[in-house]
């Protein structure tokens, strides 16, 4: 099972932008998703991206300003996050899909990371 470890996140004000990373520990060509969990609410579903990176599927509530990327050579997957919300206020995970399917549902995701704390202030 791939070890996922997550960075990047941080305090950043309404209208910022942030920059996180997702590391595997070892080679990985499977899909791969971002989902974010707020205090008190579920883990939802956030970006995912296929292996080759070449199919992307975002939630509603990012597209257009969220952008999920991977550079294989170096196994990690990237969340380009921009014009940021405090609705965006979550901690935020990797995970690696199990399927070929662009699949928006936890349960088709594995080797979850620890997470990374984004706070957007107002």
């Amino acid at each position: 099972q791939v070890q996922l470890v997550e960075s990047g996140g941080g305090l950043v004000q309404a209208g910022g932008s942030l920059r996180l990373s997702c590391a595997a520990s070892g080679r990985t060509l499977s899909g791969m998703g971002w989902f974010r969990q707020a205090p008190g609410s579920e883990r939802e579903f956030v970006a995912t991206i296929s292996g080759t990176g070449l199919t992307t599927v975002y939630a509603d509530s990012v597209k257009g300003r969220f952008t999920i990327s991977r550079d294989n050579a170096k196994n990690t997957v990237y969340l380009q996050m921009n014009s940021l919300k405090p609705e965006d206020t979550a901690v935020y995970y990797c995970a690696r899909r199990l399927s070929g399917s662009s699949s928006r549902t936890t349960r088709d995701y594995d080797s979850w990371g620890q997470g990374t704390q984004v706070t957007v202030s107002s």
